[in-house]
């Protein structure tokens, strides 16, 4: 009898625990990504490698609390030779009964070469959720951190964590 008990209650206890939200991963989403369209950088004139790049792009959640979530951004920077400081991002979140809108709010970013070729870029930042509702309404107010990463031509990850 003692036995069941315990047994019962560690069952009950774990199973609290996950009901909780007790994670070990704080991946809020992990997007792939592909660029929509043309990225050309417009030179600003006043110095070689000043400008500013307007990139729109459409990502999938693989994983994370919103995996299946479909994600659509535009992302602002300028970039000062192969470094980049976000000027404006921010884009709409929506997954199955629930949609949020996110907006940047510090970042920066680097173009990643190789064999002497640039292959794409790299940014980490900082960004909020300025409005979610229905199944994901919870995000609402939170702030996250995001880092981009290149997989291919004109694609990427964008990892969303606490």
């Amino acid at each position: 009898m003692t036995k069941r008990f315990i047994a019962t209650f560690v069952c009950s206890a774990l199973g609290l625990i996950g009901a909780g939200g007790f994670a070990l991963a704080d991946t809020i989403a992990r997007y792939e990504c592909n660029v929509i369209g043309t990225a050309t950088p417009e030179p600003l004139g006043d110095r070689n490698g000043h400008g500013v790049l307007a990139v729109q792009y459409s990502c999938f959640a693989v994983d994370g609390v919103m995996k299946g979530a479909v994600f659509t951004g535009t992302n602002v920077t300028e970039w000062d030779g192969p470094k980049a400081t976000y000027l404006f991002s921010g884009g709409v979140h929506r997954l199955a009964g629930g949609i949020a809108v996110s907006q940047g709010t510090e970042g920066t970013g680097s173009i990643v070469m190789k064999d002497g070729k640039p292959i794409g870029f790299e940014t980490s930042g900082k960004a909020a959720f300025k409005f979610a509702s229905g199944t994901i309404a919870a995000l609402s107010g939170k702030a996250f951190s995001l880092v981009t990463k290149p997989i291919g031509l004109g694609r990427f990850t964008l990892e969303l964590t606490d």
